[in-house]
């Protein structure tokens, strides 16, 4: 993550190297939400086996939610910076009861390989979790695993271009930051690829994101793919083509792309819509994300210093219990 270049304090400096590196997806576990208040900290005691159809297996993951969820309302006066109802300044547990009511078949993991990257002092932060759609469990002999093995090697060596998801599904990912168990969200990217046969146009996908989000900021693109960015300042006005805002702030769009955050900028929404490759003119998927990065900076800095401050009084007590009970050395 690129930060601003005036900052001058040991935190900032820190900062300057954080970074949510998406490159890849982690291994974290699967919450088992239940009622209205979802919770990505449950782990299964028992792994399920035997072949399972998706609806089965997202029944075994999800646990019970409560649908639909409360979708708390942004401040006014504020841009429209939801995906879903998935906003910046929502807790952990309302944003993933959110993604789980936005279709059955998701299932949320917790993230623990793409974070901010500075000392917790042995806390645990949530600092985002991921949603995709269950796939079906199928028990595979040893020759299915090796015959499956042996295509990806093919598709790798022809440099194959192979997407994770399939038509009619979708995936989020959802940063947060917050002291322990006060996690909010500070960035929400989707990914959304249309069902086979029924194809928006690339027009009117378009035409939905402005009567959403209001009149563009900018917009580019190439034959294949068109950008569109929303960009606001930290209170809340839209930038300008004169402002210098207007190429400095960037947003996330792709679950498996990057935040920026600069205390400099307000709330970006970034989309991509892509064209099928044989009409152009018709969507096959969309990529839209929000990122609060003036108020995601600032989490990120109250939560460094809080943790440091935890973890300040931690040392104060042992010094205090040592000065009662420490062993006198034998002189």
């Amino acid at each position: 993550m690129s930060l601003h270049d005036d900052l001058r304090t040991p935190f900032r400096t820190t900062a300057l190297a954080l970074s949510i590196l998406l490159a890849g997806c982690g291994s974290g576990h699967t919450p088992t939400p239940t009622g209205s208040s979802p919770s990505a900290d449950h782990t299964p005691a028992r792994s399920p086996t035997g072949n399972a159809s998706a609806e089965e297996v997202a029944a075994e993951q999800r646990g019970d939610v409560d649908c639909p969820a409360d979708k708390p309302a942004a401040p006014a006066g504020t841009p429209v910076d939801d995906l879903l109802g998935v906003r910046p300044g929502l807790t952990y547990e309302q944003a993933a009861h959110l993604v789980l009511c936005a279709n059955p078949l998701l299932v949320i993991s917790e993230e623990n390989d793409r974070g901010f990257n500075f000392p917790t002092y042995g806390q645990k932060l949530r600092q985002a979790f991921t949603a995709r759609f269950a796939e079906p469990r199928v028990q595979k002999t040893s020759r299915q695993i090796i015959q499956e093995m042996e295509r990806d090697t093919t598709a790798r060596g022809m440099n194959a271009v192979r997407h994770d998801l399939k038509p009619g599904q979708s995936k989020w990912f959802v940063s947060t930051m917050g002291m322990p168990g006060q996690e909010r969200v500070i960035a929400v990217a989707r990914e959304e690829w249309f069902d086979a046969g029924r194809n928006p146009t690339m027009d009117s996908v378009q035409q939905a994101l402005v009567g959403k989000y209001g009149p563009l900021s900018k917009q580019d693109g190439s034959g294949n793919y068109r950008r569109l960015v929303w960009i606001f300042d930290p209170r809340g006005r839209r930038a300008s083509e004169t402002s210098p805002l207007y190429n400095q702030c960037s947003g996330i769009a792709d679950p498996d792309g990057s935040v920026n955050l600069s205390p400099d900028c307000g709330v970006v929404i970034q989309a991509y819509l892509y064209g099928l490759r044989d009409n152009l003119a018709l969507a096959q998927r969309m990529q839209v994300g929000v990122v609060d990065q003036a108020g995601g900076y600032a989490a990120v800095d109250t939560t460094e210093r809080g943790l440091a401050a935890l973890d300040a009084q931690r040392r104060a007590r042992q010094v205090q219990d040592a000065s009662k009970n420490a062993q006198a050395p034998s002189l």
